[in-house]
């Protein structure tokens, strides 16, 4: 009786943690990232009460016979299946489709997690919005190139940052009135951007070709620097040809790209190299109307957003004027075996002793998974199916109980005999 007793007893402790795991599975239903967790059963030491025989010539063979001593936990493991994407239209709330695993912090205090709820602080630091860990991976270069096998490290962004882009092509349209005479000049007006986003003033001046009384249908032109007065001519140079219909038939040379001396700003590049583009022109006998149509150089914009790539977690900062500038990329770590990780706090995990190394790398690479910015994943426990679990260890820890009251009474019973 004593030794039902404590069997019943090892079944009472061990349910009582089967309703633990599963009070730890409710309370986190609706915790983002977080991992249900199972239980698995296992039979303690049985006592041998006959070894059982073998066969023989005349007699066939006797079973063992034992008597099992009690219940005791095999393990409790994390479920991984994938939880639900929640679209958030917030971009820097991460999550991934597949095996991976962001990464926090550095070294040995380094954690890995499915929760990708991001947000900078107040150094401007890519950390995690609810636990302030600050999230790793790779800087990129000053060529705009990430590399993915350098060691990762924490990911900073400069929102004091300005980028502008510098002038490069230039096009101008409008009428040449057929109307000049040889010799005679028109100047158009131009404002290009220096590197840093600068305003510079230039003209482009048009000479027609042959003498007054005898014009050509050539007109060389040429750039002007205007930031001095009187105006200076520059280094870029060329002609433009039309035809006898007033379009244009050829231009020299083709390809413009003699920088023209438009100094900058201090510190920018300068001269700036421009290429110009004069198919838009025409030579009628209207008045003459030429003028720069569009040119591609920005000013300088500041920071307004961070943006991460859907797919492969590259981070690029948003310009108030369009511009885009690649930051940097998040690591994703893989587990061989991530039933081995040690849950540890924030919804985490640490590598442990059989979890195997991290493999770290980039998204949609090996096994990690791609990155779905703007949604968070959901808690992957399933409720009906922890009611159940909750329904059976209230059972089995009720069928537990019955067992030692009955016990119990049969002690109870014994003791009575002497009466």
């Amino acid at each position: 009786m004593i030794r039902s007793m404590f069997t019943a007893i090892s079944s009472l402790n061990l349910h009582q943690k089967y309703l633990d795991v599963v009070s730890n599975n409710l309370a986190n239903a609706n915790t983002t990232g977080y991992k249900s967790s199972r239980v698995l059963f296992q039979d303690q030491f049985a006592q041998m009460m006959s070894p059982g025989a073998a066969p023989s010539a005349t007699t066939g063979g006797i079973n063992p016979t034992q008597i099992g001593l009690g219940v005791g936990m095999g393990f409790v493991s994390p479920d991984f299946t994938q939880g639900t994407l929640q679209s958030t239209g917030r971009n820097l709330d991460l999550s991934i489709e597949g095996d991976g695993f962001f990464i926090y912090g550095q070294d040995a205090g380094r954690r890995y997690s499915r929760e990708g709820s991001m947000g900078l602080d107040a150094e401007g630091f890519l950390v995690n919005a609810a636990s302030g860990m600050r999230a790793q991976g790779w800087a990129a270069s000053t060529t705009g190139t990430v590399d993915t096998n350098a060691p990762v490290d924490d990911i900073q962004v400069d929102s004091t940052k300005s980028l502008a882009r510098a002038t490069g092509n230039v096009l101008l349209g409008g009428n040449l009135s057929a109307s000049t005479d040889g010799g005679g000049t028109t100047t158009v007006s131009i404002a290009v951007y220096d590197s840093l986003g600068a305003l510079q003033n230039a003209a482009v001046r048009f000479t027609r070709g042959g003498v007054a009384g005898a014009p050509t249908n050539v007109w060389t032109w040429q750039v002007m620097d205007t930031s001095v007065t009187p105006a200076v001519a520059g280094t870029g140079t060329g002609t433009v040809t039309f035809d006898a219909s007033g379009q244009i038939s050829a231009t020299t040379p083709p390809a413009v790209t003699t920088p023209a001396t438009i100094p900058g700003s201090a510190g920018s590049t300068s001269p700036i190299p421009v290429t110009f583009d004069f198919n838009g022109m025409t030579q009628l006998t209207a008045v003459t109307t030429a003028t720069i149509t569009s040119q591609d150089g920005l000013a300088a914009g500041s920071v307004t957003d961070v943006y991460v790539s859907p797919t492969n977690g590259q981070i690029s900062l948003v310009y108030s004027n369009g511009l885009t500038e690649l930051l940097g990329q998040l690591a994703l770590a893989r587990f061989t075996n991530p039933n081995g990780l040690v849950k540890s706090q924030d919804t985490t995990f640490v590598a442990g002793l059989n979890s195997g190394e991290p493999e770290i790398g980039a998204a949609s690479s090996g096994g990690r998974g791609s990155i779905a910015a703007g949604h968070l994943e959901a808690s992957n426990v399933d409720m009906a199916q922890e009611f159940t679990n909750m329904i059976l260890a209230q059972r089995g820890f009720q069928a537990s109980s019955r067992v030692i009251t009955t016990s119990d009474e049969i002690l109870q019973e014994l003791v009575n005999l002497k009466r």
